[in-house]
């Protein structure tokens, strides 16, 4: 339902809307504590305990909600509903060695989720796809010795050519390591 509150730029004035009223009372007490009044508060001891005691707890509940409320976009959290969804999983693996990817298949069918598995077989390297329009999707490091595969579970809304590309130094051609995944429309 709200959503856009943890993604893109509902995430940026989310983090406005939790910092900057911290940022005004912050200056405000410090403002207050500088100039008006330098010397100790008139107001009673007890009153102070009662007021930091709903202002903690105000932050706080402010604090884990908005943490409770994100959960479901962290990665891990997302992949693992999009595993338990019951819809069947894409699969598809990939093996990187020095400056190329060999992906088992290529084209995608948007909306529906699919399990990328991969390994490296010669040095740490990444797996990094880009959305047509320029945006870091996900990415996914792959060591190698690892004896299971890194996985990472994304569902493609938009249709159109993505780019792979390595993310992590792993030699002289580093820079040519990159490939492209074909998103289509699906039946």
């Amino acid at each position: 339902m709200l959503d856009f509150l943890f993604t893109g730029w509902g995430a940026f004035w989310m983090m406005l809307v939790m910092v900057v009223p911290f940022g005004l009372m912050f200056y405000y007490v410090i403002y207050r504590k500088s100039v008006v009044d330098s010397g100790p508060s008139p107001t009673p001891r007890s009153k102070l305990s009662r007021l930091e005691g709903y202002w903690l707890s105000a932050a706080f509940v402010i604090f884990v909600g908005v943490n409770l409320a994100s959960l479901k976009f962290m990665p891990l959290i997302a992949a693992a509903n999009a595993s338990t969804s019951g819809e069947p999983l894409q699969e598809i693996s990939l093996t990187a060695t020095s400056w190329a990817y060999d992906i088992s298949n290529r084209q995608i069918e948007a909306g529906k989720p699919v399990r990328f598995s991969g390994k490296a077989l010669d040095t740490q390297h990444g797996f990094a796809v880009y959305h047509p329009d320029g945006r870091l999707l996900f990415t996914m490091l792959m060591m190698p010795g690892l004896t299971k595969s890194t996985t990472v579970i994304h569902t493609f809304k938009d249709p159109g050519t993505y780019k792979v590309r390595c993310l992590e130094y792993c030699g002289i051609a580093h820079h040519a390591m990159a490939d492209e995944l074909t998103v289509v429309k699906s039946n």
